[in-house]
């Protein structure tokens, strides 16, 4: 059985890419400031708090055997100082890193879905749209916490590092040396780690994909699974999809869950080390350890290893990261394959010529999709594109409002190259109405709207009215504020294609293109639509794609598409005289209609 798109890996970087991270610098930068100050008050805090041990190490060394009662009272006023000044600079560095990490979220996240806008049908074409999704959601989420508190707690760590290792240093040299003996054995951990966590984390961010595209799928296919009776079938692959998901989650985890307590094991073997051989020394009479040197050490090990095992967190959460980071850079650079040219310039007033010279056209290399495809049609006429699935209709009416780019040949509205001028100049001045109807969740006075965002409520009402949907609309409890779910759910078909039809109008355009605007709607009701529609055409530049071929019978001329060549055209009356390829099409639709 073919494998299906959800269910296909994406390609893994093989290599760690430090690119991604100085990639990442780049929308760290403008919160410089505000991170060096965050800095700045961490390191004073944890200068201070580095003070502690040594406040401990007076007291037992010199004002308990001195029953200097005054001191301690100094060095208990002294640690609770420091103690609220460590309070108050945590709860600054809180809520700084925290604004700074969600601001740079959000600039990552519009980014990408700024990019989606632009990137053109092909992408999507190709694409589970679950598995963009989990890009913009999901893998955006996952660098929250590196972003908000990560980098900021791994500088102030460093630091803290360098500022134990002084104080111990000052302390006793044998005994630092004993304490960073463990070091050398982390190394080995996170040599040991490093590439297999990366990969079992790539790995992982893979699965999470395959499932959300899943899911998301069949939520959008639930009625045709229920009306097929495929609710067990697909469960199945759920829990296939959800299993390797849990696997590849589990065993990325494994990984993680080793550095802390490699971490811990080996301050505790270090601690036992400082005990053995420091009350060792002290017992042989070393006049360089005492009590308070032992417990200035005992404090300041699990304050050495605190900051080792933060870094070996913060390298955790960064392998994480860059494969997440690298699913995200890899889509803000997916290239836009139908973008303005350099010297674009915006396309004037449109009367409504339009002409194809010798176009070509195909979506995957091999496959010719139109093969020099040439028409004039002039201000104000209708043209309508006939002929069998697949034969290419709708990429013509596609590469007018440039979804794609033609391989080769000419475009032109008003003699004008319309991969000369502005996309968006050109499709201002278009209305569209696609095959698939699409509802956003909102009013419907909202989606009618979605054609010019400046039309009135008036406007909309007359919109709504030309193409006969007002009535039903104003049968419904809030008329044309009631609310409709995402896709339309609770529309029936014909009534999604009417305001879809009207939001297409309402856009007032110089060219009107509508797919199979008809073909859900029923016979009484597109006997009235035609009325509107006679009245709406007037003027207007229309290309017409339609399987009920009585909507077309008034078109100025028909086009029968066939293969990627159009094979006949002319009109209504001009064809069936030829008793062609559209003659036997119309007569089959007529003698279906007698019987």
């Amino acid at each position: 059985m073919a494998r299906n798109k959800y269910d296909v890996d994406e390609v893994l970087e093989d290599r760690f890419d430090i690119n991604q991270l100085k990639r990442l610098g780049s929308y760290i930068a403008p919160y410089k400031k505000q991170m060096i100050w965050v800095i700045l008050i961490m390191m004073s805090s944890s200068a201070l708090v580095m003070l502690i041990p040594k406040f401990l190490q007076e007291i037992m060394d010199k004002s308990i055997p001195a029953k200097d009662m005054r001191s301690i009272l100094i060095y208990s006023g002294l640690t609770l100082i420091i103690a609220i000044y460590s309070a108050i600079s945590l709860r600054i560095k809180i809520k700084i890193t925290n604004e700074i990490g969600q601001n740079i979220i959000h600039k990552l996240r519009y980014d990408i879905f700024e990019h989606l806008q632009e990137l053109p049908f092909s992408y999507y074409d190709n694409r589970p749209h679950g598995k963009i999704q989990v890009r913009v959601v999901n893998y955006v989420n996952s660098l929250s916490d590196l972003l908000s508190n990560g980098i900021i707690n791994t500088i102030t760590d460093l630091c803290n590092l360098v500022f134990i290792i002084i104080f111990m240093l000052l302390a006793n040299v044998r005994l630092t040396l004993v304490c960073m003996c463990g070091l050398p054995v982390l190394i080995a951990v996170v040599v040991f780690i490093k590439k297999r966590q990366r990969s079992a984390w790539q790995i992982q961010s893979n699965k999470q994909s395959n499932l959300n595209a899943y899911i998301a799928e069949s939520i959008n296919g639930i009625r045709v699974t229920q009306s097929f009776t495929r609710e067990e079938r697909n469960t199945d692959i759920f829990n296939n999809l959800s299993d390797s998901y849990r696997s590849a989650w589990m065993r990325a985890v494994k990984f993680n869950f080793l550095m802390g307590p490699s971490v811990d094991t080996i301050s505790v073997i270090t601690t036992c080390f400082i005990y053995v051989l420091g009350i060792n020394w002290m017992l042989g009479g070393d006049a360089g350890v005492t009590i308070g040197t032992l417990v200035l050490f005992t404090a300041y090990i699990s304050r050495f290893w605190t900051p080792v095992n933060t870094l070996a967190s913060f390298y955790n959460s960064l392998l994480t990261a860059i494969s997440y980071l690298e699913r995200i850079f890899e889509t803000i650079d997916e290239e836009v394959a139908v973008k303005d040219a350099p010297d674009a310039s915006d396309m004037p007033e449109i009367t409504g010529k339009v002409e194809f010279r010798d176009v070509c056209f195909s979506y995957d290399e091999g496959h010719s999709i139109l093969n020099k495809i040439n028409f004039t049609a002039m201000p104000g006429e209708t043209f309508a594109i006939v002929g069998p699935t697949g034969a290419g209709k709708t990429t013509i009416v596609n590469l007018i409002s440039r979804f794609y780019n033609v391989n080769s040949g000419q475009i032109l509205i008003d003699d004008t190259d319309i991969s000369k001028v502005t996309i968006h100049s050109l499709r201002t001045q278009m209305g569209i109405m696609m095959q698939d109807s699409f509802i956003f969740s909102g009013t419907i006075m909202d989606n009618i709207r979605y054609g010019n965002m400046d039309a009135t409520d008036d406007e909309v009402i007359r919109a709504a009215k030309t193409v006969c949907a007002h009535d039903f609309i104003m049968e419904m409890e809030n008329g044309y504020q009631t609310q409709v779910n995402e896709r339309g759910s609770r529309l029936s078909a014909g009534q999604r294609q009417l305001i879809s039809f009207a939001r297409a109008l309402l856009a007032n355009p110089k060219i009107l293109i509508l797919d199979e605007a008809t073909s859900s709607i029923d016979t009484e009701t597109e006997r009235m639509l035609q009325k509107g529609l006679n009245e709406l055409l007037k003027g207007r530049t229309s290309f017409i794609i339609a399987h009920r071929l009585s909507t077309i019978k008034n078109a100025d001329c028909i086009m029968y598409v066939e293969n990627g060549d159009i094979v006949e055209r002319g009109t209504h009356e001009e064809l069936l005289a030829l008793k062609g390829q559209y003659y036997r099409l119309y007569m089959s639709q007529f003698d279906f209609l007698k019987k």
